[in-house]
């Protein structure tokens, strides 16, 4: 690593030639107006701009390049170094005060514009203070206008008019030539302009010409997980860099690649496929994306990829860990995952099969989309072993015990290492292995009381097993829940004891209203019956659904709720056996008894 300060002016002419360019993994640059004409008068000021950071080039990170927004035409150009951080800056400042057009920019409300960019003459060799109001931007064709675009307040749309109204165009501040083109027909018009060029040119122009930019370069013997944490420790972006993108640019940069197939690998396109074919056929693995926080994201993927593939290292090194950190990832050759994404890709769609099976259908009623991770690695790595009878219930114990006994909401790479390697040796029963994960969880039996959001996994878990033992709606009352019905009937978590029944009915236990135990799984239309007391809105369903009363009665109990309770509006019976019901089939998913606080776990 070295220090330099070199000046504004060669730095854009590097820009301009293609000699620095930009890592393709950068986000692409928008600043708006405002921000760019701040970042101008700072330049004018003389003012320190902050510090960029570049790589050379030739090295291990052989990332693909592009060049700096507006730069284009020096796209057919290697670059000499890649602008790791000071993109958002020197592009500002390329487009405005380097180019021959109009900077493509914002303005605060995310709107397009183009502008060119002057400074008042008069307003910048006044206070410092007031340099902010001398920077100005005009539109396109030069013409600034008020009054709903009828008034024409500033015509800048020739030399002549720029000079008559004393305003300089910052984008020919490097020309040497066009800057005295530009002040000859400035002083002719007035003699009073040579005073004014004069202390311009002191106060203004020479800071925008000599102007130095502090720049940190790594050398090209950096390593990518230096440059990838240097990266993320410095960029003034205020986004965070994620693996997927640095990869985008590394593949796309594999050299080998190109040779092979004549073009750059394009991992986007890559991922975009197989999502868009995992999310086709299981919902539960698509919403990421689309912005509804749930489903399967590329991290998810590249990390069981690296699972999959440290894995097979160890079978010949023993020294090689299991693992899908950071570095992991970022370690992963192109080649290996060409190889393995094909096996990742079904394991992850055997894994929404998976979900399927445990009544878990869309992305908001995921309980964990961490554990999908070593669970798709596990399937990759044993294959059809999952489809044996053991196997799937060793499987689904497993998931069960992570979910209910809220195993994957902390630190999860060591927890991924374990139980990909104890859960592959479990569903190969070798003696002596129960993975952690299964063998650590506790579910509290107090615990009920206080799952009472879709923030935690077990509220998620309990409503999928009422669906998944036999639940039937109250309204279509023809078969038992299942995936397709979630669907089709928009069943969601529904109260049994309506909140407004029980605010006027007061218990001891009406704190407990908003707990699991007081919800079931059920469709949009049978809850719009659900009013008032249980004993009455009970009666209003079973004459809608035209099911015989002792019979409806059944199916409120597939719930694991006691009817009599209900018919008698009795909150305290009814979640006193509720409860102990649904401590039941925790159990029985578990495979092992549920506690009180002080009590030892202990199998079933």
């Amino acid at each position: 690593m070295s220090l330099d300060n070199p000046k504004l002016s060669d730095l854009l002419k590097k820009v301009a030639t293609g000699v620095l360019q930009l890592p393709d993994f950068q986000r692409d640059w928008k600043w708006d107006d405002e921000r760019i004409r701040a970042l101008i008068a700072t330049v004018t000021l003389n003012y320190p701009l902050g510090v960029a950071m570049t790589l050379q080039t030739g090295g291990e990170p052989q990332f693909k390049a592009r060049t700096l927004s507006g730069a284009e035409e020096a796209s057919a150009q290697t670059p000499e170094l890649l602008l790791l951080d000071g993109q958002q800056r020197l592009t500002s400042l390329f487009q405005a005060l380097f180019r021959d057009r109009p900077v493509e920019t914002v303005d605060g409300r995310n709107k397009d514009l183009k502008r060119w960019y002057y400074i008042d003459i008069a307003k910048a060799i006044g206070s410092p203070s007031e340099r902010d109001e001398a920077i100005v931007s005009v539109p396109e064709d030069r013409l600034l206008k008020t009054n709903f675009a009828r008034s024409v307040v500033l015509d800048l749309s020739t030399k002549e008019k720029e000079c008559a109204a004393g305003y300089f165009p910052l984008n020919v501040v490097f020309d040497t030539k066009r800057v005295n083109e530009w002040q000859r027909a400035y002083v002719q018009l007035d003699s009073a302009n040579w005073d004014h060029w004069s202390q311009f040119e002191e106060h203004v122009l020479i800071h925008v010409q000599s102007f130095n930019v502090p720049m940190i370069n790594l050398s090209a013997q950096t390593t990518m997980d230096a440059v990838c944490a240097v990266f993320e420790r410095v960029n003034t972006g205020g986004m965070p860099l994620d693996v997927f993108e640095l990869l985008t640019a590394t593949y796309a940069g594999d050299q080998k690649h190109v040779r092979d197939f004549g073009t750059y690998y394009q991992l986007p396109t890559e991922w975009e496929g197989i999502k868009t074919r995992l999310a086709s056929r299981y919902q539960v693995l698509g919403n990421l994306e689309a912005g509804l926080g749930d489903g399967l994201s590329s991290s998810d993927f590249l990390q069981a990829v690296a699972l999959l593939r440290t894995w097979e290292l160890k079978q010949t090194n023993p020294r090689v860990a299991v693992s899908c950190k950071r570095r992991d990832l970022l370690e992963l050759p192109l080649a290996d995952f060409r190889r393995l994404a094909p096996r990742v890709a079904d394991a992850f769609e055997w894994v929404g099969s998976f979900l399927h099976g445990q009544c878990i259908v869309r992305g908001a009623d995921l309980p964990y989309r961490t554990q999908l991770v070593p669970l798709a690695a596990v399937r990759a790595i044993v294959g059809d072993a999952t489809d044996t009878m053991d196997g799937e219930e060793k499987i689904a114990q497993w998931y069960w015990n992570g979910v209910l006994g809220e195993m994957y909401g902390g630190s999860l790479e060591s927890r991924f290492t374990r139980d990909v390697e104890q859960l592959v040796a479990w569903v190969r029963r070798e003696p002596g292995i129960i993975p952690d994960t299964v063998s650590d969880a506790v579910f509290l039996a107090d615990r009920l009381d206080s799952l009472i959001t879709r923030n935690s996994a077990a509220y998620k878990g309990i409503y999928a097993l009422l669906i998944k033992q036999g639940a039937v709606d109250w309204y279509f009352t023809e078969a038992p829940l299942n995936p397709e019905k979630i669907v089709a009937h928009t069943v969601d978590v529904r109260q049994i004891f309506p909140k407004t029944w029980t605010e006027k009915n007061p218990s001891r236990h009406f704190k407990k209203v908003n707990s699991i135990v007081n919800k079931t799984p059920l469709s949009f239309r049978a809850s719009r019956s659900i009013a008032g007391p249980p004993a009455s809105y009970l009666k209003a369903l079973q004459l809608e659904s035209g099911v015989r009363e002792e019979w409806f009665d059944d199916i409120v109990a597939t719930h694991l709720v006691d009817p009599v309770a209900l018919h008698e509006s009795d909150f305290d019976k009814f979640y006193e056996d509720r409860a102990g019901q649904l401590l039941d089939l925790v159990q029985a998913a578990m495979g092992k008894r549920t506690v009180f606080r002080g009590e030892p776990a202990g199998e079933l």
